[in-house]
């Protein structure tokens, strides 16, 4: 169901906005509170090569999603979790909407 959510925002005019495809996740039943999605535009402006975003899933796994024009295509893996919980490294946007 992820990568089908995913999907589904990458066929869109929103393919490059990071909300799109948490508001997507959300939508299908996704804990808001369990996710990760990094900026969707550059420290300059322009938009990001890629963008991640990522759900806990379970105790141990994750779902993560990659997408924009680096990847050509929505990219999913499930990958073990990180200390603290955590699926994505480095800093991520607030999902603060």
């Amino acid at each position: 169901m992820f990568t089908a959510v995913a999907e589904a925002v990458w066929s869109t005019d929103q393919r490059g906005a990071g909300r799109a495809y948490i508001d997507a996740l959300i939508a299908a039943g996704f804990d808001r509170e369990a996710m990760q999605v990094t900026q969707d535009t550059s420290t300059v402006g322009n938009p990001a090569e890629s963008i991640q975003f990522s759900v806990r899933w379970g105790e141990k796994e994750c779902l993560i999603g990659q997408v924009g024009p680096s990847t050509g295509q929505v990219v999913t893996a499930v990958m073990p979790q990180l200390a603290e919980g955590r699926c994505l490294i480095g800093t991520t946007r607030s999902i603060d909407w």
